[in-house]
């Protein structure tokens, strides 16, 4: 297959670009570099240096490729950034999605596998969140991406655009291979953040609550490997492709880790100290979070191999001696 990875010079969109290399598929790249990096781009695959905002250029890449599907993964995803500049939410996620889909309908491309996010779901009724679970979203970021799902399923209704729209918590990990070295910037996540405290590059990390009904008083999350994460993309493409019907599905670990678990599988391979100070919840943060994945399981035939703790805290550290040691 020939395949419109948009976004696929970053973190998630590396490893999906990867994954379908791996299967032997034709893969371009179409990115701004505004977050991802050259350095996760790789030989074999065509690259297009160009922004979602920009329609022209979006439509002359799609329609210059033959593609037979759209891989969409370009979008600010910063929940707490979103609730105070929604402006740049509704302009990057909202109005660049119409663009990338404009330019995928006049490109003839009818498959379309999108990045999207458990953060549609909003607080939890139940636990584990299945695809059934009320979806109310509580910050802005989660409401463009469940508005982008809306407007995915007029797509489907008007034009025939299958699509696949993935769900999922906290996407963690590296290449188990290290082939993808390029680090995020300005991460906001836990693990790199315990990386980035293990490798020197700040002094501390700030664990907000330990007396949270869970194991170990600290708030437990569902965390994908990225490599488990692009399975998904490419099984999800697979499926809408042989089924010529669309899709939307959690890709969960279902397992959960704590924020203690991961500081002490983080200590234990890096052999650092990773210092954490401990201070109050923050406002609105539940003390657990897991999907399910049954439906996955089902129609996919996908589960989550490599999101284990000590996969995602060994394969993230290899990633951040590499980078150090080309630094």
């Amino acid at each position: 297959m020939k395949i419109l990875v948009v976004g696929g010079a970053g973190y998630i969109g590396s490893h999906v670009a990867r994954e379908f290399l791996d299967r032997g598929d034709s893969v371009t790249v179409y990115d701004n570099l505004s977050t991802g990096t050259r350095e996760n781009l790789f030989p074999e695959e065509e690259f297009v240096l160009g922004d979602i905002l920009d329609y022209p250029a979006i439509l002359g890449a799609a329609r210059g490729g033959g593609f037979d599907a759209l891989i969409h993964l370009a979008a600010a995803k910063a929940a707490g950034e979103s609730m105070l500049n929604p402006m740049k939410y509704s302009t990057q996620n909202l109005s660049g999605t119409v663009n990338i889909l404009n330019a995928a309908v006049e490109a003839g491309i009818h498959k379309v596998v999108f990045s999207s996010s458990a953060a549609t779901y909003g607080e939890p009724k139940y636990l584990p969140i299945d695809e059934k679970h009320p979806t109310d979203p509580e910050n802005y970021y989660g409401f463009t991406k469940l508005e982008i799902e809306r407007i995915l399923a007029w797509y489907d209704r008007l034009k025939g655009m299958r699509y696949a729209a993935l769900r999922y918590f906290n996407a963690a990990g590296y290449d188990t291979r290290g082939r993808i070295t390029g680090l995020e910037r300005n991460p906001a996540n836990l693990l790199p953040v315990v990386m980035e405290v293990a490798a020197g590059m700040r002094p501390s990390i700030q664990v907000f609550g330990d007396d949270y009904d869970t194991k170990d008083g600290t708030g437990v999350r569902d965390y994908v490997h990225v490599n488990d994460l692009a399975r998904g993309h490419v099984a999800a493409l697979l499926w809408i492709a042989k089924n010529d019907q669309s899709l939307t599905v959690n890709l969960g670990s279902e397992e959960g880790i704590s924020v203690k678990e991961m500081l002490e599988s983080a200590r234990r391979i890096t052999g650092r100290p990773i210092k954490a100070d401990f201070v109050a919840r923050r406002p609105g943060d539940p003390a657990r979070l897991v999907a399910s994945s049954a439906l996955a399981r089902e129609t996919l035939g996908w589960t989550a191999k490599d999101s284990d703790v000590d996969s995602l805290v060994r394969t993230t550290w290899d990633a951040y001696r590499s980078h150090i040691a080309h630094n």
